[in-house]
């Protein structure tokens, strides 16, 4: 049984490196600009394509779950929602979703203030990260 752990853990381990390698590759991108990785680090999707639920979906889901509502769980789809939508490079989107997300959380996040440069940035990573 105590075996059995112990390889979670090194596989735990393996994930958090990797996991760790493409952060810094955001970093890069973002050089000295902090604010900007700030803004990327908790909101866009590594690799948005493994998410399974298109942009129109998770948007429909906040809203109804705003609607009904579970603003909490309407928070996670507008989050989700934000994330696909700097992965297709859509700024309005983005302001709209993590905004509605920050209005029912009272979370602040940082993508709202540089939502242009924070999508371009990410369009930047994606297209040296992301093979078709």
């Amino acid at each position: 049984m105590l075996g059995f752990f112990r390889r979670g853990e090194k596989k735990e381990e393996k994930e958090h490196v990797k996991t760790a390698a493409i952060m810094s590759e955001l970093e890069k991108i973002c050089g000295d600009d902090k604010e900007t990785y700030e803004a990327l680090r908790y909101t866009m999707f590594l690799d948005p394509r493994k998410v399974g639920v298109p942009l129109d979906e998770a948007t429909e889901n906040a809203r109804r779950l705003e609607t009904e509502k579970n603003p909490s769980r309407a928070r996670i789809w507008y989050d989700i929602a934000g994330g696909l939508a700097i992965y297709e490079g859509n700024a309005r989107k983005v302001v709209e979703f993590f905004g509605q997300s920050e209005k029912l959380s009272g979370m602040k996040y940082p993508i709202l203030k540089r939502a242009e440069k924070a999508v371009a940035t990410a369009q930047e990573y994606y297209g040296k990260n992301l093979k078709a």
